[in-house]
């Protein structure tokens, strides 16, 4: 009788009357390995159901809240350097652009390479070492007092940053049934949205409450809590159940639904869909990163009794409504189409950031507020609408989307070039015009890929077992009992 090996092929199966995938059983099984995953496998993995999904989800779930603290810093550090080190609005926003273009480097290397060669768990690992290294860099920056070097620290930290976004928003997105995709990715960035809150908040009561020589110092304490905090994760990850969803196994998914979405395997070149997600992605990417980087800016200007400090305060706000809107729009996935929601909340911020320009004082503040309520569930849901149908091109095109965070590079600069010349509110017509450029994503989406991605949202995969599913677990039982190392074909 042919054996089964999880994840390769055997060269002992030949009989195609006796040859079938491996289960959803049988991977979840298999989290646990540690070796590397031929990626042109199928595992069984694809079909992985909410309830065995649940773990590894939330694991991951805390890198999301991770480098969303990373982000919240970040904002609130460029317009601290203005102020203890005496740089510009234009040259603070080096901080946006050295992060940010470690984005463009890393997910089109060797974090997309690491991704495919080796699987997630090996990528999760050397995003969190390269993240924790550069976590250790903000100390000698912060005694040499070098804006430079704090430049160069947060590009390292950009780096592995950009490697943990390269597996695991594809990973939470093909980690479960694929019908409930983006509504699992919009749930799990949410936290990282709560990280967003909490380091603000921080800033402003325990990092800058006073400014002065010696805040630096506060700046490397952080930053090497950080560092110690990932270098133990990765150590997590290393004995954490994950289980390596291969391009193969989404190529099954999306084959399992071609009858309802037309789903055909084209090759990588021609995948239109996502390039204009990745364009949309960069454009909204570099908008948001604009408005966040500057807002502290933006509300001490349009009412100048406010504190740096109160700019902190009030961008946790702001980044509560983000919060706040990631699971809204997360909860609305459960009855309206993801499509639909995509459309809605990049009118408002359209809306809402046009608004922010000609207005002064509380309005103009509530206005740029509401701004990133709207942006709340913009990236998951380009993301995962990108994602589908790719089948075997899905780790190669999530790379692409996270590269496309590198608008984050471009955008700032400008802005504060602007402010440098004239002022904030005019200097928002750069994020505005970034917005209505994603804004034709959803467009595209609505008037022409309906059909196709409302047949993936009505998908059963991974919503009911397999009727093979519950004869292999019992095997499983059985041959653990036994002693038996492999698995028999049925």
């Amino acid at each position: 009788m042919g054996r089964f090996n999880f994840g390769r092929s055997d060269s002992s199966s030949t009989d195609s009357n006796t040859e079938r995938r491996p289960s959803a059983v049988e991977a979840t099984e298999n989290v646990t390995r540690r070796k590397s995953v031929d990626d042109h496998a199928v595992t069984g993995a694809g079909e992985i159901t909410t309830k065995q999904s649940i773990i590894p989800v939330s694991l991951v779930t805390i890198l999301f809240f991770m480098w969303g603290f990373a982000y919240g810093l970040l904002d609130v550090l460029n317009k601290h350097f203005q102020e203890t080190l005496h740089v510009t609005a234009a040259q603070s926003s080096g901080l946006q652009a050295a992060y940010f273009g470690a984005y463009f480097i890393g997910p089109l290397t060797y974090s997309g390479w690491i991704v495919r060669k080796f699987g997630y768990r090996w990528t999760f690992i050397t995003g969190l070492c390269i993240y924790g290294a550069g976590a250790l860099l903000f100390w000698p920056s912060g005694v040499k007092r070098s804006f430079g070097g704090f430049c160069g620290a947060m590009f390292v930290v950009g780096s592995g940053l950009s490697t943990l976004e390269t597996s695991a928003n594809p990973f939470i997105a093909t980690c479960g049934p694929p019908r409930w995709m983006e509504l699992r990715l919009n749930l799990a960035q949410a936290f990282q949205a709560i990280g967003s809150v909490v380091a603000p908040v921080l800033a402003s009561f325990v990092l800058f409450k006073n400014v002065n020589n010696n805040s630096l110092q506060s700046v490397q304490w952080v930053y090497l809590g950080i560092a110690c905090f990932v270098f133990a994760l990765a150590v997590v990850f290393f004995f954490a159940p994950i289980p390596e969803i291969t391009d193969a196994d989404v190529a099954a998914q999306s084959e399992k639904t071609e009858t309802a979405t037309g789903y055909i395997d084209k090759p990588f070149r021609r995948q239109y869909t996502l390039f204009w997600g990745v364009a949309a992605q960069f454009c909204y990417v570099g908008s948001q990163v604009a408005v966040a980087g500057f807002f502290i800016h933006y509300v001490t200007e349009v009412k100048p009794s406010l504190t740096t400090a109160d700019g902190s305060n009030l961008l946790a706000i702001a980044q509560a409504l983000f919060a706040v809107g990631r699971f809204v729009a997360s909860l609305m996935m459960k009855w309206v189409k993801p499509r639909y929601i995509l459309l809605g909340f990049l009118t408002g911020c359209v809306i809402f950031i046009t608004a922010s320009i000609p207005t002064t004082g509380d309005a103009a503040i509530a206005m740029l507020c509401m701004v990133l309520f709207f942006e709340s569930c913009i990236f998951p849901t380009i993301f995962t609408l990108s994602l589908r149908g790719l089948g075997r091109h899905t780790k190669r095109g999530a790379s692409f989307l996270v590269a496309s965070v590198s608008g984050g590079a471009v955008f700032p600069p400008m802005l504060g070039a602007i402010v440098d010349a004239r002022n904030t509110r005019i200097a928002m017509s750069v994020p505005l015009a970034g917005f209505l450029i994603a804004y034709s994503f959803p467009i595209y989406l609505n008037l022409f890929k309906a059909k196709e991605l409302d047949a993936f949202n009505e998908s059963k995969v991974g919503v009911e077992a397999r009727p093979t599913d519950k004869a292999v677990e019992t095997e499983l039982f059985e041959e653990k009992n036994g002693g038996v190392g492999r698995v028999e074909k049925v």
